[in-house]
């Protein structure tokens, strides 16, 4: 293989500098905000909706399981002086066995809702996704980001997905 001699090399390094600005000229550069897509876009809104539909009713009975056990230790504590010490120590079992259950049903509650969470904004997140590669194809774009610590406001396409997001069906 033929090395470069050093005016060759200096003359291609020369070459190329000279030509980076031209291909920076035609590289597009263009950035999605997905935190404001899942905030605005009317599928990331149906979502939280159906979500909330779902769960309300198991978040009310958890509410009022948890407001129950607080009155029912309140009236223990009023109570307790003058209970016997068998009374005492039975209602305290009672209510920590009562609270164990109450932890167990929302761990459980904040785990269904994670998941169900996670798989209405992976919905969401896929149908976003293609529609940005729609919007970068259409307009050019060579590069799309997600995330970046600082981007220029005119690199900013999320108006442009949340828009063509919320005109598909």
């Amino acid at each position: 293989m033929k090395s470069l001699s050093r005016p060759s090399l200096w003359a291609l390094l020369v070459s190329l500098a000279m030509a980076m600005p031209a291909f920076a000229e035609d590289f597009r550069v263009g950035f999605v905000n997905t935190d404001r897509v899942f905030r605005e876009a009317n599928s990331a809104k149906a979502a939280q909706a159906k979500l909330e539909q779902e769960f309300s009713k198991r978040e009310k009975d958890l509410n009022d399981l948890g407001n129950s056990l607080k009155a029912m230790s309140d009236k223990f504590e009023r109570e307790a002086p003058t209970l016997s010490e068998s009374q005492r120590q039975q209602r305290q079992k009672q209510l920590i066995d009562q609270d164990r259950e109450f932890q167990r049903k929302r761990r459980e509650f904040q785990e269904d809702l994670t998941a169900r969470k996670n798989e209405e904004l992976q919905q969401v997140l896929e149908r976003a996704n293609r529609i940005v590669k729609q919007v970068a194809e259409q307009e050019k774009y060579d590069l799309v980001l997600q995330e970046a610590v600082y981007i220029n406001p005119k690199h900013d396409i999320t108006d442009k997905v949340i828009k063509a997001l919320n005109a598909a069906k």
